[in-house]
């Protein structure tokens, strides 16, 4: 391999990694910030860990909490019910706080409430939910 291809393939990497890095801090704090999923955020730096560095990705996936929840992520087992209705419960709240109490401008009241309908039609439909694939197997 050429010495500008190797270049290429170590910034690639770092840029990646740094990018977990990020994702992991945003989902630390969207653990204490309502309406900021964590497990969204775990998930992408898993996977952008497994691409630059699996030192990283390993450490992760051994993480007593969110180590699991990408696993079962992973082998398309869902998300708990329980999940389930509080990523449902923290997107309404955080979207009624947020347009009702905090912001004056239309357009961001509306755009915020798109944002919110598509987060709830999203956990609704598109993940599936632990209980009924483990019901089915």
């Amino acid at each position: 391999m050429s010495t500008g291809k190797r270049f290429l393939s170590q910034a690639k990497k770092a840029t990646l990694t740094l990018l977990g890095f990020i994702c992991v801090a945003v989902g630390i704090i969207g653990i204490v910030v309502p309406g900021l999923p964590t497990t969204v955020f775990m998930i992408l730096a898993a996977w952008l860990f497994s691409i630059s560095n699996p030192r990283f990705e390993k450490w992760i996936l051994e993480l007593p909490k969110i180590g699991p929840a990408i696993s079962n992520f992973r082998e398309g087992l869902g998300i708990p019910l329980k999940a389930k209705i509080f990523a449902f419960s923290s997107i309404c709240i955080f979207t009624a706080l947020a347009t009702i109490l905090l912001l004056e401008n239309l357009f961001i009241r509306v755009l915020i409430i798109a944002v919110a309908i598509f987060g709830v039609w999203y956990v609704i439909i598109h993940l599936p939910t632990r209980k009924k694939i483990l019901d089915e197997k």
